[in-house]
């Protein structure tokens, strides 16, 4: 049996603790904040503005700075143009006090931004850990369904990983009632006055969607998701180390495929619900028909990458009997080929939007080129371009620093591209990566790490009651026993 060292339980300790001291002072930091503070944001975004000669363009802030100056502009001249018999000197008033209250709506959106940073930093973290464990749940049921024999030596560890979901869907169901209670502003169209139509703030686009976006099917949709998925992993670890001593002639085995199987269906339909709810709701007015096939496509990339790490740790410490270098190898495989799945879909989410230029599906891109330009390009890179050139060679898969490499990387882009889906619609131009960020990504991170080797640490690390146990044991990647590669035994 694995035992968890207190060393590395101590490092996830301190990684906790580490994150949120820096998210208690981020949210203390983010709390003090005032119009004030907002206003001196719009003027140093409008100096950057005009000091980088890109003109109202050149910040999301800036263009719509120029938009109500426009406004202004218009408002100005229509009022010279009424009833002579008014006086210049009211119409001048007039205007004033308009640009005033608009202004002063401007500055109150902005805070609100400025508010939202650490919510932000803190969702992004935790949408990424709780997703990517969701993908390692389904990434597990899948072998049982297809009934893989390669991986039954690894089944443990996805297991150990899947212990993150309970703590992690915790906290989603805390962070989305805050929204819900308006202790957060991470959700537009629960905002006040969005389905009034005597409010200034009514959104008839929003209201159109109010089947859909209302705070009490939206809470009530995030519970079922979450209780699916965590049904699902109770019932599965509890059926899975009944294998081991189950003899009942594969029935127990039988039971759990099928559960497998149930569960499969229900993600393919709770993933996309989840997709649309907790990330394409941040922006209400965009929608795209293929994002929930996109946000399991990263998922499912970092979730992989998860799987390959811990299993490198594992057979490190020599707690993994059975695992070889053709079993990193086939992780790597899948690695690499998700990567080029992934760029797939975020090509052709990008040129189908672009190519039909239709005004609701463009403004989502247009704010991240406008503000998130180097992280939004950047991922590409990451997670395209640098696991093609690293993992394209057969023979480096097998190597565990190579994957480690290529993994680091990859979850890095990962990351990103959830910051990149959430950050333009909760924070705009007042983005940046500091202490919020980092605390969220340590606190998780430590969370990750307790959770997987405690649980990793209390069953038997290998499947011994699974049929396929020894095909796993034996497998090789033809390439490498053939030509005497990978440190396996040959047989």
């Amino acid at each position: 049996m694995y035992q968890f060292s207190g060393r590395l339980k101590t490092f996830s300790l301190a990684l906790i603790i580490l994150g949120f001291v820096g998210l208690a002072y981020s949210f203390y930091n983010g709390s003090q904040k005032t119009l004030e503070d907002a206003k001196h944001a719009i003027e140093a975004a409008n100096s950057d503005a005009h000091g980088a000669g890109h003109g109202e363009a050149a910040t999301p802030h800036a263009a719509e700075a120029g938009h109500d100056s426009h406004a202004l502009k218009t408002d100005k001249e229509a009022h010279a143009s009424e009833d002579k018999d008014t006086s210049h000197g009211d119409v001048h008033a007039s205007s004033e006090a308009h640009g005033t209250s608009h202004d002063d709506e401007h500055a109150t959106h902005v805070l609100h931004q400025l508010q939202n940073r650490p919510w932000s930093a803190f969702y992004v973290a935790l949408f990424f850990s709780l997703g990517l464990t969701l993908l390692v749940l389904t990434f597990y049921a899948i072998q049982r369904v297809a009934q893989v024999g390669w991986s039954v030596v690894i089944l443990r560890v996805m297991e150990a990983i899947t212990a993150n979901l309970l703590p992690v869907s915790i906290i989603m169901i805390l962070v989305l009632a805050a929204s819900v209670m308006h202790i957060n502003h991470l959700f537009p169209w629960m905002a006040e006055g969005v389905f009034d139509p005597e409010s200034d703030k009514y959104d008839a686009i929003i209201d159109g969607k109010s089947i859909w976006m209302n705070a009490t099917g939206f809470m009530l949709r995030s519970i079922a998701y979450l209780v699916i998925w965590n049904v699902y992993r109770f019932l599965i670890r509890k059926g899975s180390i009944k294998e081991d001593t189950a003899n009942d002639g594969n029935k127990t085995y039988k039971k759990n495929y099928n559960m497998s199987v149930v569960f499969l269906f229900l993600f393919m339909i709770t993933e996309s619900m989840m997709s649309w709810d907790w990330i394409m709701g941040l922006d209400p007015h965009w929608f795209s028909t293929l994002f929930g096939w996109y946000v399991l496509a990263t998922l499912l990339v970092s979730a992989l990458t998860v799987i390959a790490f811990v299993t490198i740790y594992l057979r490190s410490k020599n707690a993994l009997p059975g695992i070889n270098d053709s079993h990193i190898h086939d992780l790597a495989k899948f690695m690499f080929g998700f990567s080029v799945f992934w760029t797939y879909l975020w090509f052709a989410q990008f040129m189908l939007i672009w190519y039909a230029d239709i005004p609701e599906e463009t403004t989502y891109f247009v704010a991240r080129f406008t503000e998130y330009k180097l992280p939004f390009l950047g991922m590409v890179v990451m997670n395209f371009v640098f696991p093609i050139l690293l993992l394209i060679n057969s023979d480096f898969k097998s190597r565990p620093w190579f994957v480690f490499i290529g993994g680091a990387v990859i979850l890095m882009g990962h990351y990103v591209d959830v910051f990149v889906m959430v950050m333009p619609s909760t924070v705009g131009a007042q983005w940046s990566f500091g202490i919020p960020e980092l605390s969220a990504i340590f606190f998780f991170i430590g969370l990750f790490i307790y959770t997987t080797f405690s649980a990793f640490a209390k069953a038997n690390p290998i499947a011994k009651g699974n049929p396929f146990l020894k095909e796993s044991e034996h497998f090789h990647y033809y390439n490498i026993e053939h030509t005497g590669e990978g440190s396996g035994d040959h047989h």
